[in-house]
């Protein structure tokens, strides 16, 4: 099964799609109060976010960016602890992906997995869930879009210098928008309720724009049926 060896493009994409949401970083917008947030400084409000994320049980994620000039699009729910779920797209390949009880499972388009594998793995994985270790394997990469914690620490780390901006409303909830000067892009925090990260933009190059939401909703984890295990058909041959 050597076309399932050739799955690093799949590293890849979510390797690019990791350092793009770190890329976004935290930057600059509008909005009102609630929380006491927008009396803090810029400094206090973003360690007031780091502290709000990760203490949550889940979030969506949902967006788009574009990093080396490809867009990237992602639409996952993660629950805090447990993995996560939904979809990620670039240059016309999208990868359904789910991780849950130390598993990773992707489901990919016919594009994807003949960009991948050829047009034999293409016909024979159509419609199919590929399954490996989280932890370990071709796959692994995929643990940090499907964790929380990791994922919030890696958007909200990197980042220049930080200046409080206007307040704004995003997605009919207000908050208080953190500018990066140095790095550019902006970061919407909540004003009322948690203080959690609401949104993530960058203009220029690197442009995209983040939304979190639906802070501690109830997310639903279930393994696919059926699911081609990828380490034993390697180790079968």
């Amino acid at each position: 099964m050597s076309y399932l060896r050739r799955t690093s493009p799949v590293a890849l994409l979510l390797a690019i799609l990791a350092v793009a949401l770190v890329l976004a970083g935290c930057g600059s917008s509008s909005s009102s109060s609630g929380n006491g947030i927008e009396s803090k400084s810029a400094t206090e409000i973003l360690e007031a976010t780091k502290t709000a994320a990760s203490e949550a049980k889940s979030v969506h994620i949902s967006g788009s960016i574009v990093s080396e000039g490809k867009p990237i699009t992602l639409d996952m729910e993660l629950l805090a602890g447990k993995g996560g779920k939904g979809k990620i797209g670039q240059e016309g390949f999208t990868i359904d992906l789910i991780q849950t009880e130390g598993s990773v499972y992707i489901n990919g388009s016919a594009a994807f997995y003949k960009h991948v594998g050829g047009a034999a793995a293409a016909q024979l994985l159509q419609g199919r869930w590929l399954k490996a270790p989280a932890n370990s394997g071709e796959l692994a990469s995929l643990a940090s879009l499907t964790n929380l914690s990791k994922l919030i620490d890696s958007a909200l780390a990197s980042h220049g210098t930080l200046s409080k901006g206007s307040t704004t409303t995003i997605n009919g909830q207000k908050a208080i928008a953190l500018n990066d000067t140095s790095k550019g892009g902006t970061l919407y925090v909540a004003t009322t309720g948690k203080a959690y990260p609401l949104q993530i933009a960058k203009s220029g190059k690197e442009s995209g724009k983040v939304t979190l939401d639906r802070w501690d909703a109830p997310v639903t984890l279930t393994a696919p049926a059926n699911a081609i295990d990828i380490s034993k058909l390697q180790n079968g041959g």
